[in-house]
């Protein structure tokens, strides 16, 4: 079925639709999850920001937990961006 969609797009030069007739990710949405996929890359990408030991968090330097708080926060964001991709 998917494979048939795909073939009448590429075909007809016609956006990819769902079952629905309706196009598969809106216009609207597409900033939205580019934000949401950029985010984390952005706040990982400079090191000498979060390269300290202060403050500590549990015994923890900064630098650790900030990291890690980050893969949970992207974890979150995909979640976010696959409900959103998903409708």
């Amino acid at each position: 079925m998917g494979e048939r969609i795909l073939r009448d797009s590429i075909q007809t030069k016609r956006p990819m639709t769902s079952d629905s007739g309706k196009p598969s990710t809106s216009k609207k949405r597409i900033p939205v999850i580019g934000v949401l996929l950029v985010v984390p890359y952005i706040a990982l990408c400079f090191p000498q920001v979060y390269a300290r030991a202060t403050p500590a968090l549990l015994g923890f330097p900064f630098f650790y937990w900030y990291q890690f708080s980050w893969v949970v926060l992207t974890s979150i964001l995909l979640g976010i961006v696959y409900h959103l991709l998903k409708d």
